[in-house]
């Protein structure tokens, strides 16, 4: 009878022990948003990942914009969150009458959320659908906003009128209407019009 005692109460001794145990961890752990939070932007970890990504913007049931990425990541810092899409990305312009106007293609690229600022590098290729203009750069910033594009390093524009270089960058529309190039110099096709008599 006293084994049978000793038994129960070693048995209730150690299931105290582990309740007391699961308590004090239970009351020292604590999940405070703020600490993990500034824990993931010290360490730059995305919040958000992403593989294969395809988002469409929309404006009153009409597609605008569509963007295809092999990768997306997600910062989410509290003073400037942004987007990355380190294997690149291409993004499409739609008409009204949902037709591609221009798209825009790059290696590397970054959207700052708050700013509504977008950045690509290295292989940049932009093309108006509709004039068939292009653009050759290898860093470019796409204004949201303000719906420009612009860059300030070496920048060609092919188009029909010929081959236009921007030795200092170039500034224009987001569909590529209307562009400026910085440090300019080009090769202009001239139409040869020979008129009978």
């Amino acid at each position: 009878m006293k084994a049978i005692r000793a038994g129960r109460r070693g048995i209730l001794a150690k299931t105290l022990l582990l309740i007391a145990t699961v308590v004090v961890f239970a009351i020292s752990c604590e999940n405070d948003i703020a600490t993990i939070k500034a824990l993931n932007e010290d360490l730059n970890m995305p919040m958000q990942t992403g593989s294969n990504v395809e988002i469409t913007y929309t404006d009153s049931g009409q597609v605008k914009v569509r963007l295809m990425a092999p990768e997306l990541k997600r910062f989410s810092r509290e003073n400037d969150p942004y987007y990355e899409f380190p294997k690149g990305l291409k993004v499409m312009f739609y008409q009204n009458d949902g037709k591609i106007e221009s798209h825009i293609e790059a290696d590397y690229a970054l959207f700052f959320e708050k700013q509504e600022l977008w950045e690509a590098r290295n292989n940049v290729v932009a093309k108006n659908e509709r004039t068939h203009e292009q653009l050759f750069t290898e860093h470019i910033f796409w204004n949201q906003k303000e719906e420009t594009i612009y860059s300030d390093q070496f920048t060609k524009i092919i188009n029909a009128d010929g081959t236009f270089y921007g030795e200092k960058g170039f500034e224009a529309r987001q569909d590529l209407s209307k562009w400026k190039l910085k440090g300019s110099k080009g090769t202009v096709n001239v139409k040869d019009q020979l008129q009978e008599p």
